[in-house]
């Protein structure tokens, strides 16, 4: 790709710094890859059936002590991980709204010393009555799935005629002062792989960073993908000719890349998973609600913490676990060649 020369700064929430905390103790893989980001699910049940994920709705698995991490676990888990660099930590589910107690969560997470990230993936039903109390509690970023602009559509799509209540979630963080909310479209070619052109319109006067996701194939989710799979390679051309400009990524930033147009007041992302070279810049690890650590999104079946997230007493050992779990981790995901791991849909471990 043409080397393209940033012409914006990114926007901060609250005045807080990005980089990453001084410390000797980092979470570093055998690549020299570090880790600051934390992608931490706190549920894996949803109320959305979307196509690509769940679609046939949320269902227990009924494995044995599967109880979700409480307040105290989690509070364990981020400590130990601040303690080692990490500055971001995200929400994830499932839909983690649907915990009663995660205004209580976001809180804890937000007054950890080091963390100066606090950001939420949600489905966003419950946005326009409960946000308020999610930026009281510290959430300083949200990101907000929104697969297409037509509410039948999304009604297909989600399995939930919900759109006009996350539109108006999405409009409600503008009013109380988010500077932006970042918008999640998974391209499904036949059914919003042209919707470039409405997306556009929608963020030319919004503080939206609109990220479109490549479809990603899982255990059970073959037949959908080879049916919907669509490159992003498409909307980056159409970008860059049409004068967008690729976005410097911070230490802590996701996988997408962001480009921005002076003519635009919202972003457009693109995370590609397929393409070469994804994985050299990994920076986040994942732990799923039920306390395992996942190296990827599409490795094995993790490495069992929760053990360790039992006493205060315990970061040690936790620590030195997650940097023995770390000298495994592989130098890709691999799925450019077919591999699709053990994750049996994006929900079980937090997307």
């Amino acid at each position: 790709m043409t080397q393209l020369v940033n012409q914006y700064t990114p926007q901060k929430e609250g005045g807080l710094s990005d980089s990453p905390a001084s410390d000797s103790t980092e979470f570093v893989d055998n690549f020299q890859r570090k880790f600051y980001y934390l992608r931490l699910s706190i549920t894996d049940v949803c109320n959305f059936k979307c196509t690509y994920c769940l679609p046939d709705g949320y269902h227990p698995t009924g494995r044995k002590n599967s109880s979700f991490l409480d307040q105290s676990e989690i509070k364990r888990v981020v400590n130990a991980f601040a303690d080692c660099g990490t500055t971001k930590v995200r929400l994830t589910g499932g839909e983690p709204s649907l915990r009663k107690d995660f205004t209580d969560i976001i809180a804890s997470v937000a007054e950890t010393k080091g963390i100066n990230k606090v950001a939420t993936t949600t489905n966003g039903y419950r946005m326009a009555k409960q946000v308020d109390d999610w930026k009281e509690a510290g959430l300083t970023h949200i990101n907000v799935s929104v697969d297409s602009l037509d509410p039948k559509l999304f009604h297909q799509i989600t399995g939930e005629n919900k759109f006009h209540d996350v539109m108006n979630g999405i409009e409600r963080a503008f009013e109380i002062g988010y500077q932006q909310v970042k918008v999640n479209v998974v391209l499904l070619k036949q059914l919003n792989g042209h919707s470039l052109p409405e997306f556009l319109h929608w963020i030319k006067t919004r503080p939206i960073q609109l990220r479109f996701i490549e479809l990603m194939q899982t255990g059970e989710m073959d037949t959908l993908f080879q049916q919907q799979h669509q490159s992003g390679v498409s909307i980056r051309n159409h970008l860059i000719a049409n004068g967008w400009l690729l976005k410097i990524k911070e230490a802590n930033d996701g996988p997408a890349q962001v480009f921005v147009h002076p003519d635009y007041l919202g972003e457009i992302g693109l995370i590609m998973p397929y393409e070469k070279g994804f994985c050299e810049t990994c920076n986040r690890l994942r732990v799923s609600a039920t306390g395992k650590l996942h190296l990827c999104l599409f490795g094995d079946q993790g490495v069992e913490l929760r053990d360790l997230l039992e006493q205060d007493q315990q970061e040690g050992a936790l620590i030195e676990r997650i940097q023995g779990a770390l000298k495994t981790k592989s130098v890709s995901h691999f799925l450019q060649d077919g591999n699709t791991g053990m994750t049996p849909h994006l929900a079980s471990i937090g997307g």
